[in-house]
Order: C-alpha cells, then sequence, then structure tokens
C-alpha cells in the first residue's frame, strides 16, 4: 500500500531484472515502489487509484508500448498535475524523444547512457523541477 509520507515511483518495464534493479535503488532512496511488467497493467493500476508522484515508463514492451502508454495516461488525465512522467529506455532517437515530448513527458531518460544512480539522480532533478 502506498506509504503517504513517501513520495511514490510507478515502474514500467517489461525486463523483470531491470524492474528489481531500479526498484531496489529507488527504495534505497526513501520512495515507495509499485511496479508492472505491461502497459496495460500499468493502466489498470492508475485507474484504480494509484496516483504516484513519478513514473517511469519504458518505450518498448509488448501489448503497449510506452508512447501508448503516455498518451493513455495524458488522454484520460490518469495522474496529478504534479506527478512526473519520465521515459526511461534504451530508444534514444531524436524521432522517439519529439514524440514523446509532443504527448507530454516531463523528461526522457536514455537506459544505455547512464548507471543506475545517475538514472535515480536524474529523476529526482526532474521530478523536483516539474512540482508546482
Amino acid at each position: 500500500m502506498e506509504d503517504k509520507n513517501k513520495p511514490t515511483v510507478l515502474i514500467i518495464d517489461d525486463d523483470d531484472f531491470l524492474l528489481n534493479m531500479y526498484s531496489l535503488k529507488f527504495k534505497n532512496e526513501g520512495f515507495e515502489v509499485v511496479s508492472s511488467t505491461s502497459g496495460r497493467d500499468a493502466i489498470d493500476k492508475l485507474k484504480n487509484e494509484l496516483n504516484p508522484d513519478i513514473i517511469l515508463l519504458d518505450l518498448i514492451m509488448p501489448d503497449m508500448d510506452g508512447m501508448e502508454v503516455l498518451k493513455t495516461i495524458r488522454g484520460d488525465n490518469l495522474v496529478g498535475e504534479n506527478s512526473s512522467v519520465i521515459m526511461l529506455t534504451n530508444q534514444g532517437s531524436s524521432e522517439d524523444i519529439e514524440k514523446a515530448k509532443s504527448l507530454g513527458v516531463d523528461g526522457y531518460i536514455v537506459k544505455a547512457t547512464s548507471i543506475p544512480s545517475e538514472v535515480v539522480k536524474e529523476v529526482l532533478n526532474i521530478f523536483n523541477k516539474n512540482k508546482k
């Protein structure tokens, strides 16, 4: 269950190893962590009253890719205005970045160019900058 004293991060990635690694990193930084291995599962959680402070979203996933998830989150207003949605993916093409920006992403981090501790630091920077 969500601990209201801790910020909550929803990590959406179909790679169990990365999901577990990032979950541990964020827990160690004092976050409440919720994870999903698919976009559809994440959307279901958000529709069932999960309101995370941060959503980390992989781009390449089966059944529903990250762009579709982002479009649904923004189109259906599934998170509060103070929530940050950040792409965390290995896809770093300018086309992917521009498309994500056009869909309302708050940040875009390429996994391959950052070690996990740098990812956590960058996520916190984006989140703190986006707080209203």
